[in-house]
């Protein structure tokens, strides 16, 4: 094969993150080269489930047999759908071992989870940058709000989130497109739930990725509902839909897919990267690219992996090790718990089209003078809306009574879930296990952390909390339920190789750099420091964009 192998800017990884730094990157005027492990996956084209009916799927939208069989991951959880399968990983190639339960859904191709993502788009506070500091778990982010909000303003324009402006100090208002409408039950609940509590709690639409009004060719969400099938308008943000087309206009992008990036090369004289080896997944040759920068967004756990197999001739442990803190701090968010209960009235309205979104209720836990038995807190995500065909029908109910039934809507419901914070824990960690390799020969990853005793205690508050709001709001037989939390579950995976203010005890500084090689920038989930609670993504887009600002600007001065 003959091909280019030097370019200003290596990415690594083309998720949520790696999208955003071909497209910062591209634009600023830097070639870059864009490194995929998995396969193509072309907007619109490879969208193939996307524009057929439900009864058209071979198998009804259930898995089969074999498909239980051969992803057993997958199926610990509700990812396991007919029309996706084939966006997950081999399982079976790609293993990974668990010294305590985690689970981990990694999606190998073009886009990576950006194109499965839930799209809920929440900022941090300034709470949440100042909280390590403040309670003494973890180190001190090296940043504050100030630092990131204009970022968080750049990357919401172009991504296209829509949402409410509510002047909530801990969830910070944003750069929104018009907000999706709560239903008649939800805003309902929302004014019961306001006056009861005094106004210190809110129930708001969530703040989601889905466009409500055209932006730079991509048309409106349609209220479909099938996003993780890949939209055909281009109606919630993506690689495909959104940063790759920037990026490919610019003319200054290579895409490389079927590149597993396998180390960073290390130069010792200078103390900087020089470039990445890579191991071509279809055929198994080594291909190895140069370049002044790499950015580093193969996912949390995958980024780790690459810095643990890199530089082990300087730093056993790996590029960035010397802190002794790469691999460690593994944060998610413990949900898989929440509340549903039934509403009375309103049988004479109902909803048109799917809308892609639920409401959410902020933080309220440990703010002001709430003040609990553990440290941070929780937020809920959920919905309303009236039981459907499905639902219980009394046993007497045959015959033409059984379809007359089914033939209208059920009463209401409501149900939400909650998503609380996981303190950045040392022993929480990830290392290289070197006696178990992938269907390449490369060493897989260990998984060795849980929850613990700060998390089960908020576990016990969020469900007591949320039943007492539905109840307060006039909800009716409100039942809670948890069925427990593996880490990895929440999918929102940090940590790993964080930012602080000390290379001593962190693996990244204020702008992303790796401490031990300021030309390698890591910008997704690994480089969180704390997770609060709200959804991740668009901070690794704020941070990304950020850093790539940083990065060219460094070149410019001849810093790199």
């Amino acid at each position: 094969m003959s091909e280019n192998n030097r370019y200003d800017a290596i990415v690594v990884g083309s998720g949520i993150s790696g999208g955003w730094a071909i497209k910062e990157l591209t634009e600023k005027g830097l070639k870059v080269l864009l490194l995929e492990r998995g396969e193509p996956h072309e907007h619109i084209k490879d969208y193939t489930s996307a524009t057929k009916h439900r009864w058209e799927a071979v198998h009804r939208c259930k898995t089969t047999v074999q498909e239980k069989k051969d992803y057993p991951v997958i199926h610990r959880g509700w990812a396991a759908h007919e029309s996706i399968m084939d966006a997950w990983v081999n399982e079976k190639d790609c293993p990974y071992t668990e010294v305590k339960p985690f689970t981990w859904w990694r999606s190998y191709r073009m886009g990576g989870r950006s194109l499965l993502w839930g799209r809920q788009s929440y900022r941090l506070s300034e709470m949440d940058f100042e909280a390590n500091a403040k309670d003494g778990h973890g180190v001190d982010w090296p940043i504050r709000y100030k630092d990131i909000a204009p970022w968080y303003d750049y990357v919401e324009k172009f991504a296209g989130i829509s949402g409410s402006i509510e002047g909530i100090p801990n969830l910070p208002d944003g750069q929104f497109l018009p907000p999706m409408d709560l239903n008649i039950v939800e805003k309902d609940v929302a004014a019961r739930i306001k006056a009861h509590y005094k106004g210190s709690r809110h129930l708001i639409i969530g703040r989601v990725a889905n466009l409500t009004a055209p932006i730079a060719g991509r048309t409106q969400c349609q209220f479909r509902d099938r996003c993780w099938e890949g939209c055909p308008f281009g109606g919630y943000f993506s690689t495909q839909s959104s940063t790759l087309p920037a990026a490919q206009a610019t003319g200054n992008v290579t895409v490389r897919p079927f590149s597993i990036v396998t180390k960073i090369m290390y130069d010792k004289d200078s103390k900087k990267a020089k470039g990445v080896e890579v191991l071509d997944a279809e055929t198994n040759q080594t291909y190895e690219y140069f370049s002044k920068i790499v950015f580093l967004n193969a996912s949390t756990l995958n980024s780790a992996w690459i810095l643990m197999n890199s530089a082990t001739d300087i730093w056993p442990a790996g590029l960035g090790s010397s802190s002794g803190e790469l691999g460690h701090n593994i944060m998610d968010h413990h949900y898989n718990l929440g509340a549903v209960g039934n509403t009375e009235g309103f049988l004479d309205k109902y909803v048109y089209g799917r809308r892609a979104n639920g409401f959410y209720i902020p933080r309220f836990a440990n703010i002001g003078n709430d003040k609990r038995d553990y440290l941070r807190g929780f937020g809920y995500q959920g919905g309303a809306s009236r039981t459907g065909w499905n639902r219980d029908v009394a046993e007497l109910s045959i015959g033409m009574n059984l379809k007359d039934n089914l033939s209208e809507p059920g009463a209401w419901e409501i149900g939400t879930t909650g998503f609380g914070e996981i303190l950045p824990y040392h022993e929480n960690k990830i290392t290289l296990d070197k006696t178990v390799k992938d269907k390449w020969g490369l060493p897989v990853l260990s998984m060795d952390a849980e929850l613990k005793e700060n998390e089960l205690k908020m576990r016990v508050d969020i469900k007591l909390e949320m039943k007492a709001m539905l109840e307060a709001a006039g909800i009716k037989n409100v039942r809670t339920w948890d069925n427990g939390h593996a880490m990895g579950h929440g999918i929102h995976e940090m940590g790993a190789a964080r930012m602080g203010r000390d290379p001593k005890t962190s693996v990244l500084n204020a702008f992303n750099q790796v401490w031990d090689c300021k030309n390698v920038f890591v910008t997704d989930g690994a480089c969180m420091t704390s997770s609060a609670c709200q959804n991740p993504s668009l901070t690794y887009m704020a941070l990304t964009a950020r850093a790539a600002d940083f990065a060219v600007e460094a070149l410019k001065r001849g810093d790199l």
